[in-house]
């Protein structure tokens, strides 16, 4: 994984995905103790980044392979972002998902025409129903985040942080970027590398599922001890990658982890402050940047809102908090 590939994602993306905006309010800054300048891919197509990558997996297909369909693993916004992309190539999509997916998700990746076929994350296992399907149908596997095209279309996010962080006059400053598997995260990070290497990425995470933070800290591949049970289900994913891990181990500073209520009162003040809608695991980053401040050195922060795909219930007890 390099550069090159990243920007022959951002070629393919061109005209297909949102150059989303770098927001800012002076009540967060306050809060912060700096500035706060957030990434917010909660209104990229299908609400949130995944959008990219499945983009760029999908164009990066020979066209006689993609016209089989695909198949992808998601609780939702990878989903999304697949049965949109699927669906802007003409192609099928089926899309396997846990049970227990957040019902405006399932809804989601149904209204873009994908197959939604659940199965139980804690008994099934999701890789021999997907092997099985595939095989069955022909269908192209799309993972979510150990994928070179995936990690790539990811990284065109980084692009736009290099240039609008530059606009803001932020040249050094911790990127946070909300964490599962690290797709986001590695493919920000190369980006990086390359055009902003004063910007330094660290993954954020939820409490009792920082199996990034602790794989950074330990040198080696940890992997979390429960599989589910907690509102961010966008990160909640067992280990990091194995393409993901090493970008992150040579790239990354060290992880941070934040409570469910950071999470909802981040996305409370990101409504408030940024008129955005996050969802719990696509505010992550936020909290980190506002409730985490002394893990954090600099004049000013950068952190992603990767997605706002949010139950209507989980969003009321967020904005029902008293901060």
């Amino acid at each position: 994984m390099d550069i090159s590939r990243i920007e022959a994602a951002a070629g393919r993306l061109q005209g297909h995905a949102r150059r989303t905006p770098l927001l800012s309010s002076p009540f967060l800054d306050e809060i912060a103790g700096r500035r706060v300048l957030v990434k917010a891919e909660c209104l990229q197509h299908t609400g949130s980044f995944k959008f990219r990558g499945a983009w760029s997996a999908l164009s990066a297909l020979d066209p006689e392979v993609r016209a089989k369909g695909v198949i992808a693993f998601s609780s939702g916004n990878h989903a999304q972002g697949i049965a949109a992309a699927a669906k802007g190539f003409g192609v099928p999509a089926v899309i396997i998902m846990p049970a227990d997916a957040p019902a405006a998700k399932v809804a989601g990746t149904r209204g873009l025409g994908a197959e939604v076929v659940p199965y139980d994350r804690e008994t099934e296992d999701r890789d021999a129903l997907g092997a099985k399907l595939a095989a069955e149908r022909g269908l192209t596997l799309v993972k979510p985040f150990d994928e070179p095209e995936v990690i790539a279309g990811q990284g065109t996010c980084g692009l736009e942080i290099a240039e609008q962080a530059a606009e803001a006059g932020v040249t050094e400053a911790d990127v946070l970027v909300c964490c599962g598997g690290g797709g986001l995260t590695s493919g920000i990070a190369l980006a990086l590398e390359a055009k902003a290497p004063g910007l330094r990425v660290r993954p954020a995470e939820p409490e009792g599922f920082d199996d990034v933070k602790r794989s950074l800290a330990a040198g080696t591949i940890q992997r979390n001890p429960a599989l589910g049970g907690n509102i961010c289900d966008a990160i909640v994913t067992p280990q990091p990658g194995n393409l993901t891990f090493p970008i992150m181990h040579r790239l990354c500073g060290p992880g941070l982890a934040v409570s469910e209520e950071e999470a909802l009162k981040a996305m409370q003040l990101a409504v408030r402050h940024l008129k955005i809608v996050a969802e719990p695991g696509g505010a992550v980053a936020l909290a980190s940047a506002l409730f985490r401040k002394e893990e954090i050195a600099g004049d000013a922060v950068i952190c992603t809102v990767s997605g706002g795909n949010v139950d209507p219930a989980i969003l009321a007890r967020a904005l029902a908090l008293d901060i």
